[in-house]
């Protein structure tokens, strides 16, 4: 691992002064930031091969192909390939076996009057060695300093940090992650989404590379796809209707799942097909704890599960309901649902979980119900007892009856009417210590899918009958 360098000047200046890198580099929407680092650092000339800035989308489009979104994965990938492309192609043949190519991009969109915040895609493909084949990262920001210049001066700092963590943190890219905000802050920007790919990261898992990003705060929540392909969610929730499910999944039971699907049954019968709708499971590092730390592989076995069974993944730091909905919020005013039984229920009501908040409980909640988001109580069986406890039985506190009979005949909250009564009670825990225990009883408990992983990969401390 190299020397920490400390300013950004010193890391643009420590790349210039490095023969072996030579390269291109291609910004779009927020001025050359990152390039000019390296102009007032001194000696660009050993490492600055080309600059653009193709700011009228006819330009664009006839460098990199035509595209309806400008600010995009789909035009980040273009850049790079394009300019990538044509950097080898013309100085392959003179320098090639002495040098190692590399293409930074970004294309961004600062604030304006109707978007208070900004956001940029940033990535840098590059070799390792000359004539080596090329790795890539992919990084997206979020801009949060209220003027304009300075999200523009924090997507400088970013990219530089960006750069120097491919040419010197390759080896280590917990590291490499940390770095990224170097000189740099939660209050300036935010990295929701990284992506590794090439040579230099070999065996590297870009979900625990998501998982790092929560980890060392540099987002509140990541997502990947059920194939484990991590997305910015915009890609993939933009005005779509969503029913997220909260929890450990350790591992998922046949009553995680069907809370889950008959959510979006009453959720279509209630207010009509909701096409195209994102059914996803979320987990947050509380969810992920073991005595203090968080388990790589615990949680990797959880997102295999997850994984067979179709369903996209949050991981988040939120512990309130209301900051889920929030979240999504930034991506679709659609219907929202979650599916929680009544025990969780309680706790959405208990008000020390709005102590940090001005309007306590009723700012939570305000926020928790921003628009159409309704949450679907499943009844909840204790184990050994014959009777339900439903949302209809909920004992509130004297002073919060009103407010819950008003969100419960406004449905807000609202019961699921058509249930199997008959593993109620079944808990991930008791599951969990059949499968460690041999009790071979587990395997009817949870879903076909998950049972197959769980024994062929051995997960959860899995002990054969």
């Amino acid at each position: 691992m190299a020397e920490e360098t400390g300013s950004t000047r010193q890391k643009a200046l420590k790349i210039n002064l490095d023969a072996r890198k030579f390269g291109t580099f291609a910004e779009i929407g927020a001025g050359q930031e990152v390039a000019r680092w390296f102009f007032h650092a001194g000696k660009a000339a050993g490492t600055v091969a080309k600059t653009i800035s193709a700011y009228d989308m006819a330009v664009s489009d006839g460098l990199y192909g035509p595209t309806t979104h400008y600010v995009s994965r789909q035009r980040l990938e273009a850049m790079l390939d394009h300019e990538f492309k044509n950097l080898v192609e013309r100085l392959g043949p003179a320098r090639g076996e002495r040098t190692a190519f590399f293409v930074f991009a970004d294309t961004a969109a600062t604030q304006t009057h109707t978007r208070p915040a900004g956001h940029s895609w940033l990535g840098v493909r590059f070799q390792t060695e000359p004539r080596g084949e090329a790795s890539e990262i992919i990084i997206h920001a979020e801009m949060r300093d209220p003027v304009t210049v300075q999200q523009q001066e924090a997507l400088g700092l970013a990219g530089v940090n960006l750069i120097y963590g491919a040419f010197y943190y390759a080896d280590d890219p917990s590291h490499l992650i940390n770095s990224l905000m170097d000189d740099l802050s939660r209050r300036r920007i935010e990295i929701d989404m990284i992506k590794f790919s090439g040579p230099a990261f070999h065996g590297v898992d870009n979900r625990l590379m998501s998982l790092q990003l929560v980890e060392q705060e540099h987002t509140d929540a990541v997502m990947f796809t059920a194939d484990g392909e991590v997305v910015q969610p915009a890609e993939v929730l933009y005005k779509r209707p969503i029913m997220i499910e909260r929890g450990s999944f350790r591992p998922v039971t046949n009553v995680t799942l069907d809370m889950l699907e008959r959510a979006i049954r009453q959720l279509q019968q209630d207010v009509g097909p909701q096409e195209n709708l994102a059914p996803i499971m979320e987990m947050t590092l509380n969810n992920l704890m073991a005595e203090s730390a968080i388990d790589h592989e615990d949680f990797l076995a959880r997102v295999d599960i997850l994984s067979a069974l179709g369903k996209m993944v949050i991981v988040s730091n939120y512990t309130r309901f209301d900051k889920i909905t929030t979240y999504l919020r930034q991506y679709t005013q659609n219907w929202i649902g979650m599916p929680i039984g009544v025990p969780t229920l309680l706790e959405i009501f208990d008000e020390k979980y709005y102590a940090d908040l001005d309007g306590g409980i009723l700012e939570g909640l305000g926020r928790l119900f921003q628009g159409k988001v309704r949450l679907f109580v499943h009844p909840t069986r204790q184990a050994g007892s014959s009777g339900l406890t439903t949302a209809e039985d909920l004992q509130v506190k004297p002073e919060l009856r009103y407010l819950y009979q008003y969100l419960s005949a406004n449905r807000f909250i609202d019961c699921v009417r058509d249930f199997d009564a008959e593993e109620l009670h079944v808990t991930p825990g008791a599951v969990l210590a059949a499968i460690q225990s041999g009790d071979p009883g587990w395997k009817k408990l949870v879903p076909a899918e998950a049972a197959a992983v769980i024994q062929q990969k051995g997960l959860f401390g899995y002990r054969a009958a």
